[in-house]
């Protein structure tokens, strides 16, 4: 797994990552300007965390709790673009489709975040 990646950038968990941010940043645009500095600042925030935290973890991957710690994060702020994306829908800022799409697609990193922590011994550097 992990020595086929020379960099976070190369895994295709953080590439989905900014993938979806992309998507949500593009899709919120659309949102009421009296959301700006609230659903609109939160959506976009936690899903540019969830790449940062996968950056950040692959630096910490020597060490497995460090490295672990870190993709847990990136696994909660991508729960938090969940909940983000469903109170967009709530507000009829999204259509059902859209939605639909917004949280496969969130819920698609969660699973890749979930497989990386239950097997992070393979992608920790063992020297």
């Amino acid at each position: 797994m992990s020595r086929y990646a020379r960099s976070f950038d190369e895994l295709e968990v953080y590439r989905k990552s900014l993938e979806l941010q992309q998507l949500l940043f593009e899709t919120s645009k659309s949102f009421p300007r009296e959301e700006m500095f609230s659903l609109t600042d939160q959506l976009r925030r936690s899903s540019r965390s969830i790449g940062a935290n996968i950056a950040e973890a692959w630096q910490k991957r020597r060490y497995k709790a460090h490295f672990v710690s870190k993709l847990t994060d990136s696994d909660a702020e991508q729960s938090e673009t969940c909940h983000w994306i469903t109170t967009a829908k709530m507000c009829n800022y999204i259509s059902c489709e859209t939605y639909a799409v917004l949280l496969e697609k969130s819920r698609e990193v969660g699973r890749l975040l979930g497989s990386m922590i239950n097997n992070a011994s393979s992608w920790c550097d063992r020297s």
